[in-house]
């Protein structure tokens, strides 16, 4: 082989391993911050991940919601009308966190069964519905109307 082609083919050989180095990094960094979200049935099943963080979303059960004694602290229970989850959140709720209504809350599922969410997001109106709540809720035979899931 001549000097060139063969600094062409070291050249091209070096682009591609780059190329592939890069397309594997930015899946790493994808994969790692992919947040999925699961309902309180799916994680009673199983299919939520361990030690990772997820969404987890349903409606605020009625009469559910308790603030602990450091006044920052609350407790309340997400349900799908299948299986129910308690939530504990650590700042300041949502203006427009309410109970029976739907919520999508993110963090980890601890040992002891409470999840522990990181963010508490609450519906933008009355009639809102977030489509993964609407859907869950549909799965576990409790669907809503269909004007709350826009």
């Amino acid at each position: 082989m001549r000097p060139a082609r063969k600094q062409r083919l070291w050249m091209a050989a070096f682009i591609v391993a780059g190329v592939a180095v890069a397309a594997a990094l930015t899946m790493t960094a994808f994969q790692k911050n992919l947040l999925f979200f699961f309902s309180p049935s799916d994680v009673m099943a199983g299919e939520a991940p361990e030690n990772q963080s997820f969404r987890l979303g349903g409606l605020v059960t009625a009469g559910s919601l308790k603030h602990l004694e450091d006044g920052l602290t609350v407790e309340f229970i997400v349900t799908d009308f299948g299986h129910s989850i308690t939530v504990r959140y650590s700042g300041i709720l949502p203006d427009l966190f309410r109970e029976g209504q739907g919520v999508v809350t993110q963090g980890q599922l601890g040992a002891d069964g409470i999840f522990a969410a990181d963010e508490v997001l609450a519906k933008h109106d009355e009639t809102y519905m977030p489509p993964e709540v609407a859907d869950a809720l549909e799965r576990s035979g409790h669907p809503i109307d269909e004007d709350k899931s826009q």
